[in-house]
């Protein structure tokens, strides 16, 4: 399953998730202005509209959600506050510069 982001700025839409989150870009179109990225098992596409900070969420898996939240946070990145489940799972929201958000998961066993 692919989630589909609006960015208001297509290339700094694919900056940001290229570099702040660690995705490859596997497919851009510039003339209609979209991109395919994955990261693992997470695929999105980007694609120029308005954006809606209300609407679907990916996420993606790391091994240590604190240490990626302190790096995002350093690089001046939105990054909520880091919640765990139930000794089960941490995760934490992040925010692209439009508002979108990416959540970051991490299994605890």
């Amino acid at each position: 399953m692919r989630v589909w982001y609006l960015v208001s700025d297509f290339d700094s839409g694919r900056s940001f998730y290229k570099r702040a989150l660690g995705f490859e870009e596997t497919y851009v179109d510039f003339d209609d202005k979209w991109a395919q990225l994955e990261r693992g098992q997470t695929q999105i596409a980007l694609a120029v509209g308005d954006p809606n900070p209300e609407g679907p969420v990916a996420t993606i898996d790391v091994d240590d959600v604190k240490a990626e939240a302190d790096r995002l946070r350093a690089s001046s990145v939105t990054v909520g506050t880091v919640l765990e489940l139930a000794g089960q799972m941490r995760l934490v929201d992040v925010f692209d510069p439009d508002g979108n958000r990416i959540q970051l998961t991490q299994p605890l066993e």
